[in-house]
């Protein structure tokens, strides 16, 4: 497999993409995965990785333990057929980025639902059936795609396509499957990118928020549409608690420890899933664990009694996790738990009986008025048997009405603390921005709170409050990613006035060692903008190279020479 050579892709004329330069083989196929592993069941080793591709793949044993524990269900789920989930894991430490730098542009571009984090994605193929011929009675395996890209929707179309194969012809189908991932055209916002993948084409388009999987067929074009790449399905993840769904979204808004206990781990992980998604357009900023084990590393970490529960949301499917988490103060129950074939001693002991059936179990006062009428709205839909996709826009559009109603108020104070344009001055360090201040930004709220964008009533301005969501990881998240935009735009400001002043006149001014110096500092903001990609006006960094170069020219040529010369690497 390590002998494939990468081929270039040139796009159809739809396409609109530049040919990419030459990348190092496999660049193309780490830019969009990490690995393949084939995961079996070995009766003296328990799970184990059979396989990993391509074979040059690095995994630590921490992590290649991680996905073997992860990439089966739980013995009690009783997972017959084919079945598919996704899971979530730590990056060892000290690992490098495994995507290559040609996506830091993709990533400061993408949406913040799509963003890379420190840790690994596991999206799995399960197939276990009846076989007489081996000595367990199953056969029992797990194709399972590792990437750092969240994009859930586009991972479990892949494996659709590759599994079956992988399952009918074996290694072979999985080296042909890296080819041609290893042909693929790097993720890049707002382009249309041609991905063929055994004999099928998948178009992804506008930003990865649409997905096309064309194949043909019989002389005639056949196509399936995703919705993104990336979102699950709201309503059908959160149809058995749907009575909660405000409630819900206001626990994850605050970052409250939630547990969901599910009969299998794609109802797990989809449920996990939905609940981090519900608070779109705002990333969230804890842990989340869509499949977890009482294998994982983070066990101890995350069920020990000696502190309060974590801010993080939990995915499980073993029935003793009802005990060890029963002092969480959030558990959401999905599916009945008599639907699991386990020991009914086991049930007795480790369930508490009032949390056997599906609901969320909390005793959490929420702070808005439950909202009747999106409930009447969905109760509708099933009475007329409306189709998921529409019930899931109903539901998605109230969640991000909800979450811009509550987050325009904390844009228009965060806007008020940059500085006035006519304080920056090019001769002096772009101006700070004003600090954060609760008190301040509670007191705006009297008045332009979230009582202006949303019909909803109750107590809004309880949600903010410190020992809330302004404590919490998804608003110092929020925060920090809005204090670098600001300060980006300030360092931009300050580059355009830059451009506006006679330089070759204020060096007239200067001797011939502070030309030098300022020379070396504008070069230094020159690479710096370059690297950040800073919101400059367009022509802004040409006129700055060429300022620099002016002031160069008016130097001794021997001062020219190495003011002319690279930086060492």
């Amino acid at each position: 497999l390590s002998q494939i050579k990468p081929s270039p892709i040139t796009p159809g004329p739809t396409e609109g993409i530049a040919m990419e330069p030459l990348l190092l083989p496999w660049d193309r196929f780490s830019s969009w995965l990490h690995c393949i592993c084939v995961v079996g069941f070995d009766l003296e080793l328990g799970q184990a990785v059979e396989v990993i591709y391509p074979h040059h793949s690095k995994l630590t044993e921490k992590e290649k333990t991680s996905i073997c524990y992860l990439s089966f269900p739980d013995s009690n789920s009783g997972c017959l057929g084919d079945t598919q989930f996704c899971f979530r894991f730590r990056q060892a430490a000290g690992r490098k980025s495994s995507l290559g730098c040609f996506l830091d542009h993709f990533d400061r571009d993408a949406p913040v639902c799509l963003k890379v984090s420190g840790y690994y994605y596991g999206y799995v193929y399960f197939r276990q059936v009846r076989d007489k011929s081996l000595k367990r009675g199953y056969f029992q395996k797990s194709l399972v795609l590792i990437s750092k890209l969240p994009y859930v929707t586009f991972f479990h179309s892949l494996l659709k396509l590759i599994a079956p194969e992988y399952f009918e012809k074996q290694e072979p189908c999985l080296e042909a499957a890296c080819n041609d991932i290893d042909r693929w055209p790097t993720p890049c916002p707002g382009k249309i990118l041609t991905l063929p993948i055994m004999g099928v084409v998948m178009k992804v388009t506008a930003s990865f928020f649409l997905c096309k999987i064309s194949a043909q067929c019989s002389d005639s074009l056949v196509s399936i549409i995703l919705p993104t790449v990336h979102e699950v399905d709201l309503f059908r993840c959160f149809h058995p608690v749907f009575f909660h769904i405000q409630m819900l979204w206001e626990l994850v808004l605050l970052g409250e420890a939630l547990v969901v206990m599910a009969p299998s781990p794609a109802e797990s992980s989809d449920t996990v899933l939905a609940l981090v998604s519900c608070i779109s357009p705002l990333r969230y900023c804890s842990d989340f664990r869509p499949y977890f084990t009482i294998h994982d590393s983070e066990f101890k970490e995350y069920t020990t009694r000696t502190q309060a529960p974590p801010s993080v949301i939990l995915g499980v499917t073993n029935p003793f996790f009802a005990k060890t988490l029963q002092h969480w103060p959030h558990i959401i129950r999905i599916g009945d738990m008599n639907l699991l074939p386990i020991n009914s001693e086991l049930v007795c002991e480790c369930l508490l009986v009032s949390r056997l059936f599906s609901g969320v179990y909390t005793a959490y006062k929420p702070f808005l008025n439950k909202d009747e009428d999106i409930i009447k709205q969905l109760q509708k839909g099933v009475q007329q048997k409306r189709p998921s996709a529409a019930q899931n826009a109903i539901l998605r559009r109230y969640f991000l009405e909800l979450t811009q109603s509550f987050i325009i108020p904390l844009e228009r104070y965060v806007a008020s603390l940059m500085p006035l344009q006519k304080s920056i001055s090019p001769w002096k360090s772009p101006p700070q921005l004003r600090p954060f201040n609760q008190e301040e930004f509670m007191k705006t709220l009297e008045k332009a709170g979230p009582q202006l964008t949303s019909r909803l009533k109750g107590d809004w301005i309880g949600l903010y409050r410190c020992r809330f969501f302004l404590r919490s990881p998804n608003f110092d998240g929020w925060f920090r990613n809005r204090r670098k935009e600001m300060m980006q735009k300030l360092e931009a400001l300050h580059l355009e006035a830059l451009c506006e002043e006679d330089l070759q006149l204020r060096i007239q001014k200067h001797t011939e060692v502070e030309t030098v110096d300022l020379v070396l500092k504008l070069k230094e903001k020159l690479t710096q903008a370059e690297k950040d990609q800073l919101p400059v006006k367009p022509g802004t960094l040409p006129r700055l190279q060429a300022h620099i170069e002016n002031i160069i020219l008016t130097l001794p040529e021997d001062l020219q020479g190495i003011l002319h010369k690279p930086p060492s690497p």
